[in-house]
């Protein structure tokens, strides 16, 4: 509220000409996603639930990996022995009693065997559902004993960032003008008396064509996804007068 006070009193004491401009809005996640395996199998591990907060790269849930697992395994004894072979083979050459052809063809298999278990290793990734971002989980698809497909991605688990939000308004096109990047802004949620400011973070490039409408971003936090309000747009002619924002 203190800082209502001080934005009216710094447009009153530099005698600035001030524009009011009404716009609505709705409360968007600055980030959000649905995740999804991108592998097949069945549902393993569920690590988390509705409203469980995640950290970045945090496991949300697992496939059945035990048959990948196993061939890892089998794949890491071929090649401890292929790497016998071709250490045998490289002394036999280095002491001139096999030519660099035949060499070459245990260095091969020697390094296909590696490249394969990397690949393995890509596939095991694969099973294991993180969390793209620091967020909140808002939704849960699926169940223990689920069967997902990589050919066919269900949805998981929707993701949003947990406290900072993106509020999308909207003003009538005539303003087109007037309204800048750094602008303040006014509002109240629907229902709630409190008033909050923030600044213009972002403008569309282009007017909606349903509703003649320009779209713009102002950054806040903790309101909740999906509330809708209405505010005002400051747009001073003078422009050198800082806007402090009570979201940041």
């Amino acid at each position: 509220m203190k800082k209502i006070v001080v934005l009216a009193l710094i447009l009153c004491l530099s005698n600035v000409q001030a524009k009011d401009i009404y716009a609505t809005f709705t409360v968007h996640a600055k980030q959000g996603a649905n995740l999804a395996f991108n592998f097949s199998g069945i549902v393993k591990e569920l690590h988390v639930d509705i409203m469980s907060v995640v950290k970045k790269n945090e496991i949300l849930a697992t496939l059945d990996s035990d048959e990948l697992v196993a061939t890892n395994n089998a794949s890491k004894v071929t090649l401890k022995y292929a790497h016998v072979d071709y250490e045998r083979h490289k002394d036999l050459y280095k002491k001139k009693l096999i030519d660099k052809s035949l060499l070459d063809k245990y260095a091969m298999a020697y390094e296909a065997i590696k490249a394969h278990i990397e690949i393995e290793k890509t596939l095991y990734a694969k099973t294991i559902l993180r969390a793209p971002f620091d967020g909140v989980i808002t939704k849960r698809m699926i169940e223990l004993g689920d069967v997902v497909s990589g050919q066919t991605l269900k949805t998981a688990f929707n993701i949003q960032s947990e406290h900072a939000r993106i509020l999308v308004v909207e003003f009538d096109q005539k303003y087109n003008n007037d309204v800048k990047i750094g602008d303040a802004f006014l509002y109240k949620v629907d229902g709630d008396d409190k008033q909050y400011t923030g600044k213009v973070y972002r403008i569309y490039p282009e007017a909606r064509s349903d509703n003649r409408k320009i779209a713009l971003q102002v950054i806040a936090q903790d309101l909740k996804v999906g509330l809708f309000g209405e505010g005002k747009l400051i747009t001073p002619d003078n422009r050198n007068s800082p806007v402090k924002d009570s979201q940041e």
